[in-house]
C-alpha cells in the first residue's frame, strides 16, 4: 500500500475494525517515511453481474454511478448520504444474489425506485421521471399513484409493531 501523501510503499497499520455492516475492514495506518496517518478499506470483491442497456450495450455494474444517480435524485431533500450508501448496498446485494450473469437496466430501475419510494418519494420521482422518460403531468400523476400502492405494499410486508397499552387505572 502506498502512502497517499509521500508515495512510499512503508507504512504500519495502527487499527483494524470491521466497517459498515460488517462487509470491509477499515485499517488506520501510518507512513514510516512522512509519518502522516491515512485509512484503507478492504472489501472482498464481489462478482456483480453486467448490466444490459435499452440499447443492447452491456456495463459492469458500477456502485459509484448508482450512488451519483441517487444523489442527484435527492439533491436538496432530506436524505442522508449514509441511507443512500445502504441503499446503494441493497441494490448491489440484490444485483449480486439475483445469481444472474446480467440484469436489465430496467430491472435495476425498478429496484432503485422500490427502495426510494421507502425513502423519500420525491426523490424518487426524480429518479423515475429520467429512468422512465416523463413526457407530461400525467405521467407523473400515474408515478404518484403507483408509489402510494408501493409504499402500501411495503407497510404490509413490515410486521405491525404496535405500542404496549399503558395499565389502566381502577376506578376510584
Amino acid at each position: 500500500m502506498r502512502c497517499p501523501f509521500c508515495g512510499d510503499e512503508n507504512n504500519r497499520v495502527i487499527d483494524s475494525r470491521l466497517g459498515r455492516d460488517e462487509t470491509e475492514i477499515r485499517r488506520r495506518r501510518e507512513c514510516q517515511e512522512c509519518q502522516r496517518r491515512f485509512t484503507t478499506r478492504e472489501r472482498v470483491e464481489d462478482v456483480l453481474p453486467r448490466i444490459v442497456k435499452r440499447d443492447e450495450r452491456r456495463e459492469d455494474f458500477d456502485r459509484r454511478k448508482l450512488l451519483a444517480s441517487l444523489e442527484k435524485a435527492c439533491a436538496k431533500r432530506p436524505v442522508s448520504v449514509d441511507a443512500l450508501e445502504r441503499l446503494a448496498d441493497r441494490i448491489e446485494k440484490r444485483a449480486q444474489e439475483s445469481g444472474d450473469p446480467e440484469v436489465l437496466s430496467d430491472r435495476l430501475g425498478e429496484w432503485v425506485l422500490d427502495e426510494l419510494v421507502r425513502i423519500d418519494t420525491l426523490a424518487a420521482a426524480r429518479f423515475a421521471s429520467v429512468f422512465r422518460d416523463f413526457q407530461n403531468a400525467d405521467d407523473y400523476a400515474a408515478f404518484f399513484e403507483d408509489a402510494a400502492a408501493r409504499r402500501a405494499a411495503a407497510r404490509e410486508e413490515l410486521p405491525s409493531v404496535r405500542a404496549p397499552e399503558p395499565p389502566r387505572r381502577p376506578p376510584a
